[in-house]
């Protein structure tokens, strides 16, 4: 019954969620500052639930989530194009290898199945290492490729050093939303199925999972794979988003913001992982940013506040947060009818408890 009611919950939650996307895309300006913050909200958050199916729901500690979102933003570009616009874009290679296009939502798919197909075929070997090592490996994997992406013998491919651009994009929040909230609906599905299951059990004891039957080498590489494939959805969301892709971008910082993230919203929570990552990006991109303007007052000029001071605040809030909350936001919790039911209830005892002593 309780499933039942969180259901009905998380649904109005989401209709909710549409009609406040839709009134906010109606009123904000496509430039403003909180039009950025809500669509990089959009899109990090599905790759950093990409991440958390990995990391928080399998165990497994990987790195290489920049590099398959490098690969799916490529993917969908390169196949998205124009042809008549490929002359322009590819001018230092006569006009590239690809001379058709495809529709942005068959470049979406395809984007996720390239880095989904690259993901099974480094996880055969990869996905024999453990910790640490996995987490070397992928990450080597994730610098290799935007090496590899920027070799100009691919460069009919992928325009070598230069940038991809007159691709499809979008100006609507709506898009990424409904894009990336029909991607964690999918996800959370999967975490609530057998798999899901299976997952947990191999993140909770390797050898005990093995015991109860389940083939551990075949579902943390169906795990690498299901994540690569969100991730270069998001990749190519990102490469919507910016209208312009090169693999420059695309370091290994991105990839360490995008575990920050998860280890503030809590492994093992797809709900703290939504709710860190536009907390993360109006931190970081809107509330601290009049820190790195000079302010004077009354002839005083306050000390400190320059260009860059911003994320030295922020530096210190993040380190706060991991220190006095190691579990993060949400820890292993989901947001739920039930957790709050309980939250509340948790509370009421305590208050009655206390008026009787």
């Amino acid at each position: 019954m309780s499933k039942k009611k969180d259901l009905v919950f998380a649904l109005v939650l989401l209709a909710a969620a549409v009609v406040l996307v839709f009134i906010l895309d109606q009123t904000l300006t496509e430039t403003g500052i909180v039009m950025t913050v809500l669509k990089k909200g959009c899109i990090y958050s599905l790759v950093a639930v990409s991440m958390n199916l990995l990391n928080g729901f399998t165990g497994l500690f990987s790195l290489g989530q920049a590099g398959f979102m490098l690969i799916g933003g490529y993917t969908y570009a390169i196949l998205t194009i124009p042809a008549a616009d490929r002359a322009s874009v590819y001018q230092y290679f006569d006009g590239g290898i690809v001379q058709f296009s495809v529709p942005f939502w068959v470049g979406l798919i395809c984007a996720g199945l390239v880095s989904a197909l690259l993901a099974w075929l480094i996880g055969l070997p990869v996905l024999r290492l453990k910790s640490d090592y996995l987490a070397i490996a992928t990450l080597g994997f994730a610098e290799i490729m935007r090496a590899f992406f920027q070799w100009d013998t691919l460069g009919p491919l992928t325009n070598g050093s230069n940038m991809l651009r007159k691709y499809p994009s979008f100006t609507t929040l709506m898009f990424p939303f409904v894009v990336s909230a029909i991607c964690i609906a999918l996800i959370v599905l999967l975490i609530n199925s057998s798999f899901g299951r299976a997952f947990k059990a191999i993140r909770d004891d390797e050898v005990a999972a093995e015991a109860m039957g389940i083939n551990l080498a075949h579902h943390k590489r169906m795990s690498f794979c299901i994540s690569s494939f969100f991730a270069g959805v998001g990749g190519a969301l990102l490469a919507m988003y910016q209208t312009t892709i090169q693999a420059q971008a695309f370091k290994t910082t991105m990839t360490y913001e995008i575990l920050l993230i998860v280890v503030i919203g809590g492994l093992g929570s797809v709900t703290g992982s939504v709710l860190a990552t536009f907390l993360f990006y109006a931190a970081s991109e809107w509330w601290l940013r009049f820190l790195d303007s000079p302010l004077t007052i009354n002839g005083w000029e306050v000390p400190l506040l320059r260009s860059g001071f911003r994320k030295v605040v922020f530096s210190v809030v993040i380190m706060c947060i991991v220190l006095f909350a190691r579990q993060g936001i949400m820890g292993d919790h989901e947001f739920s009818l039930s957790g709050l039911m309980k939250f509340f209830s948790k509370k009421r005892k305590g208050k009655e408890a206390s008026a009787n002593e």
